[in-house]
């Protein structure tokens, strides 16, 4: 029997309740946020093989009010890198820029790092979890919004710009795994 991979997003943030992309700013969660992680452990498989998290404090924390003994911080599970969006609402973006229908999706990121660079990143994660997970065991990934929506797109095969059409929320869990041979999502965007 096939293992699995577990998502978590991280709690919620000021930024991601204003909805502000937040890569690299290492901002702490709210107490909302910190209530929603701590239940989380409820969710969680207990005694997974192996716990990659991103070293982003929001993150860290999330893990640890979840329960998990993390094995190793990782990061190739920062978020993406926004560069010059860092901080700023897609709203504020489109102003600025005069473009009604700009998503971070489309768009080149000024000073900051491109889709497909993040894709190689969680390539690596993908290759390093798919021994544990061939071998029936357990890996939980404990990350961000969109870097964890572009793991997903990578584990399904798909270009990392159809990570956009799998929305995410702060405090959920995700699982990805196996039918048959073919990797699927076996549980997607579960709050606690």
């Amino acid at each position: 029997m096939m293992g699995q991979i577990v998502l978590i997003r991280h709690g919620e943030t000021e930024w991601s309740t204003s909805g502000k992309h937040t890569g690299s700013t290492d901002i702490s969660l709210t107490s909302a946020g910190e209530e929603a992680a701590r239940k989380l452990v409820n969710l969680i498989p207990i005694n997974p093989d192996l716990v990659l998290c991103s070293p982003l404090k929001r993150a860290q924390h999330t893990a640890a009010l979840a329960g998990l003994v993390v094995t190793r911080n990782e990061p190739d599970l920062v978020e993406w890198n926004y560069g010059e969006f860092e901080g700023r609402t897609t709203a504020e973006i489109r102003t600025q820029r005069n473009e009604n229908s700009w998503l971070i999706w489309d768009s080149p990121i000024p000073n900051g790092e491109q889709l497909n660079d993040v894709a190689a990143r969680v390539d690596r994660v993908i290759t390093e979890s798919l021994p544990t997970v061939r071998n029936g065991g357990t890996v939980v990934l404990v990350a961000h919004g969109h870097v964890l929506r572009i793991l997903t797109a990578r584990w399904l095969g798909l270009s990392p710009i159809h990570a956009r059409y799998f929305a995410l929320s702060p405090a959920t869990i995700s699982t990805l795994g196996f039918e048959h041979e073919q990797r699927v999502i076996t549980k997607w965007n579960s709050p606690a």
